[in-house]
């Protein structure tokens, strides 16, 4: 059933995708256009009243429809609340989610908005107030039916399969190196503190608005990789520049977060390390895709030693650097 499904998934036509649509309670005309995503399909549907929808097919075997149904109620959690989230419409069946041909269908108003070339100061100080707002409705209830983000669920496991894929004269240091973060995360993750939170909040997934009049604003989307885990899990990919540079962002970030939410400065030790465990998770995600056509094309490397000579070097640095003071601004 599985594979059938995930078959159906690859071989997916836009005249499956239009259908559901109309079946959704939506007329479109026929115009479309597929987004990227990696990991589901998307399009964005032209519809008979000149408005877009975006069709979300997510792919078959990853989430079950109450795991699906937990995202969306968090993103009307956050909606009610006042931020500004691209939150799912109700279809003819009165709920955010369908069922056509064995894969799960949500649709989506189209986000108004563009990515930012760059970040300014002043907008690392609205993003961390945002994402304390986030946080604040984040810990109001617990998420039972996504994962939670430690390294029993996101490390050893991936660490185990990827014995199977990285390049042989290479896997003793990768292991090496892979099991001295996930051991580090083990004695400083303190799961009594997690809660709900985006889970992939990496600068492509805030976009802003760009208003005539006024302040622009910056909001987040894409919440497909919602768990629950630390908070810092949803700051540490936001800051890429020099090591000066992102102390001043992240100076400016915490003041904006700490304006609406009390931040626990220790978890700022265990960034370098949680982005081990992203290495570790993602190069994982990779293999376990590897069935799906598309991913070869996407990851032409993949299966290179130079790949994996990149990631051993990105891990060994991280794992050489854990018993610093991690990213503690002055």
């Amino acid at each position: 059933m599985g594979a059938d499904l995930s078959q159906s998934f690859y071989k997916l036509t836009i005249d499956q995708v239009l259908q559901a649509v109309e079946d959704s309670g939506y007329e479109p005309t026929g115009e479309y256009l597929q987004l990227n995503s990696y990991e589901n399909r998307v399009f964005d549907i032209y519809l008979e009243n000149s408005e877009h929808i975006i069709v979300k097919v997510y792919r078959p075997n990853r989430w079950t429809y109450d795991a699906i149904h937990e995202e969306h109620e968090f993103l009307q959690d956050l909606k009610e609340s006042g931020l500004t989230v691209v939150a799912p419409l109700k279809q003819k069946n009165g709920k955010t989610i369908s069922e056509h041909d064995g894969m799960y269908v949500s649709l989506f108003p189209k986000a108004i908005g563009r990515m930012p070339q760059e970040f300014q100061l002043k907008d690392f100080s609205q993003i961390g107030r945002k994402l304390a707002h986030l946080h604040n409705i984040g810990a109001q209830k617990p998420a039972s039916h996504r994962p939670t983000l430690n390294v029993e669920s996101f490390g050893w496991p991936a660490l185990e399969n990827l014995e199977n894929w990285v390049i042989p004269e290479m896997w003793s240091r990768y292991e090496k190196a892979g099991e001295e973060i996930l051991y580090f995360l083990e004695d400083h993750l303190d799961e009594n503190s997690f809660i709900r939170i985006h889970g992939d909040c990496h600068r492509g997934n805030i976009l802003q608005t760009d208003p005539k009049e006024g302040l622009k604003e910056n909001f987040f989307v894409d919440f497909d990789d919602f768990v629950s885990g630390p908070v810092v899990q949803d700051f540490w990919m936001l800051f890429s520049g020099t090591e000066e540079e992102s102390r001043e962002e992240l100076e400016c970030f915490l003041k904006g977060y700490e304006d609406l939410r009390t931040f626990d400065d220790r978890q700022l030790k265990i960034m370098p390390a949680l982005r081990g465990l992203r290495i570790i998770h993602y190069a994982n995600w990779i293999a376990r895709r590897w069935e799906d056509p598309t991913f070869p094309k996407l990851f032409p490397l993949y299966e290179t030693y130079n790949y994996w000579a990149e990631e051993v070097e990105a891990l060994e640095k991280i794992a050489w650097s854990l018993n610093g003071d991690g990213f503690l601004p002055n």
